[in-house]
């Protein structure tokens, strides 16, 4: 359900995002989630629009239950931004496509 999005593991969050220079938009999301999937076409769309500035990356709660417990999310979605590897901005619940880009151009 992930779409065009890449979809990262528990092996491969820490490489991906915690490791990573720059920004990482991550979606932290279920596929049994209404609001996660009403939130997919549009961070599909945001990712085309940030290509070099950001990526926008998802997990799967369910199948990264390690990596969605070290980050401490309680409700999904979820949607962290990192860059180089921090933490910097985490909004819980549907935004639209503006929150997320404001998020990144102002990180």
């Amino acid at each position: 359900m992930a779409g065009s999005l890449h979809e990262l593991t528990d092996a491969t969050f820490g490489s991906e995002v915690l490791e990573a220079k720059g920004v990482v938009l991550v979606d932290l999301w279920a596929p049994w989630c209404g609001p996660c999937l009403r939130l997919t076409p549009t961070l599909e769309a945001l990712a085309g629009e940030v290509t070099g500035k950001a990526r926008v990356v998802k997990v799967n709660v369910d199948n990264c239950q390690s990596t969605a417990g070290s980050l401490g999310v309680t409700s999904i979605p979820t949607v962290i931004l990192f860059k180089d590897g921090k933490e910097v901005t985490r909004m819980v619940g549907c935004q639209p496509k503006d929150a997320y880009l404001k998020a990144i151009e102002s990180a």
